[in-house]
């Protein structure tokens, strides 16, 4: 069983420990937009700033895994993840240094990812790597669960100039797990088979191509979900209650659908080994995109059936993640899959940090006395243009020599 590799379990709680810092300036938003006398939409200009670094970092760490393996390109993004989260804590006191010391911080983080897929693409085979692929993405959601838990903790405890520190000396812990984990594991370089430039080996494989496009419609919901869901969240617990709501509500409750998130990546990461990764794409891009048509315009129901309606967004719209990652892992060229995941990363964040901005931008344009339910139902619908783009782009996908069962 997949689940009692120590190697396996290990790399996981890494992961975990290194994201400690990912969500905490999403979490602390309804807490900084006051405080730092921000519009939502410079509010949302952060995350942005953190979702294209990271974009970038994820297609250097991608190529440069290609040429110099995935193993030494993971193990040199713990180190410098975990130095510039701790800067991140320490300095981030204002909108411009959040913006600089955030996209910093970002900047280091794509080797987390990326050589990660690489690795265990070369550990498992096709039968069983999408399961492997789905604990991967599962400790991802953990992580940003973790984090989200730690902020509001100490956003409780303290202020966000708390949340910042703690979530800046958390990752320390995770590179001591990797250097322990990793210390025998060969740092593999595979042979290049094809000689053609990054666009023309996207452009000359159909799945590829439509997988590559997938991912970037899905990132485009999926990150600007991530980024506004726990202001949604505060902003409707304030609603209901007549006045401001805890800010460490929306976190709370974030950090619950993450850890849901986790298991939707795990089971469907399996299911896609046993049904194949086709099926699962449509099916759960479509459920997810009907989520994000109708989520916002909810505003008003009561808070408790909207953190259900919301477990059940998050576990669909994070739930073909895995299965985007383990179907690319499988359609690219030997020795190009770090370029063609390079690729992918910078469209995919891109579309990510874009929409976090696009999202905040309309609350600001519908911002007025008692609309509330249009501002928030029109910028989750924004989201769900996204949504219906991966679910055709998963629709043309066409399944290749995959064992079932």
């Amino acid at each position: 069983m997949l689940k009692n590799d120590p190697w396996l379990r290990a790399i996981l709680l890494a992961r975990i420990m290194l994201y400690a810092n990912f969500m905490v300036y999403a979490a602390s938003i309804p807490v900084l937009i006051p405080a730092w006398d921000m519009s939502a939409a410079e509010a949302g200009s952060i995350v942005s700033g953190f979702m294209l670094a990271y974009a970038g970092s994820l297609f250097v760490s991608s190529r440069l895994a290609d040429r110099y393996g995935a193993r030494r390109i993971f193990m040199l993004a713990t180190i410098s993840s975990a130095s510039t989260a701790l800067v991140f804590g320490l300095f981030a006191r204002d909108y411009w240094s959040a913006l600089l010391l955030y996209s910093l911080a970002a900047s280091t983080q794509g080797g987390l990812y990326t050589p990660a897929i690489m690795m265990l693409s070369d550990r498992y085979e096709s039968s069983r790597r999408g399961s492997a692929i789905g604990y991967l993405i599962a400790s991802t959601s953990l992580g940003y669960a973790f984090s989200l838990l730690l902020a509001g903790l100490s956003l409780a405890w303290g202020s966000y100039e708390t949340a910042f520190v703690i979530a800046g000396c958390v990752p320390s812990i995770g590179v001591l797990v990797a250097l322990t984990a990793l210390r025998h594991t060969e740092n593999v370089v595979h042979p290049r088979t094809v000689t053609a430039s990054l666009i023309k080996l996207i452009r000359g494989s159909r799945n590829v191509k439509y997988l590559t496009a997938g991912y970037v419609a899905h990132s485009w919901e999926l990150l600007g979900m991530w980024a506004w869901t726990p202001a949604f969240l505060v902003s409707a617990a304030a609603l209901a209650g007549g006045g401001q709501a805890d800010a460490a509500l929306g976190p709370y409750l974030a950090a619950l659908m993450h850890a849901v998130g986790a298991l939707a990546s795990m089971t469907m990461g399996r299911l896609s080994d046993r049904l194949g990764r086709r099926s699962v794409l449509i099916v759960v891009a479509a459920a997810g995109t009907g989520m994000s048509f109708i989520f916002g315009w909810l505003i008003t129901f009561p808070v408790t059936l909207l953190v259900l309606l919301g477990v059940v967004y998050y576990y669909l719209a994070i739930g073909d993640s895995a299965v985007l990652s383990t179907a690319i892992s499988e359609a690219a060229p030997s020795g190009h899959l770090g370029d063609v995941l390079a690729l992918r990363a910078l469209l995919g964040f891109g579309a990510g940090a874009i929409s976090p901005v696009a999202f905040g931008w309309l609350l600001d344009m519908f911002q007025a006395p008692g609309n509330e339910t249009v501002r928030w139902g029109v910028a989750f619908s924004m989201l769900g243009l996204g949504g219906l783009l991966a679910t055709w782009y998963g629709w043309r996908y066409r399944e290749i020599g995959q064992s079932k069962g």
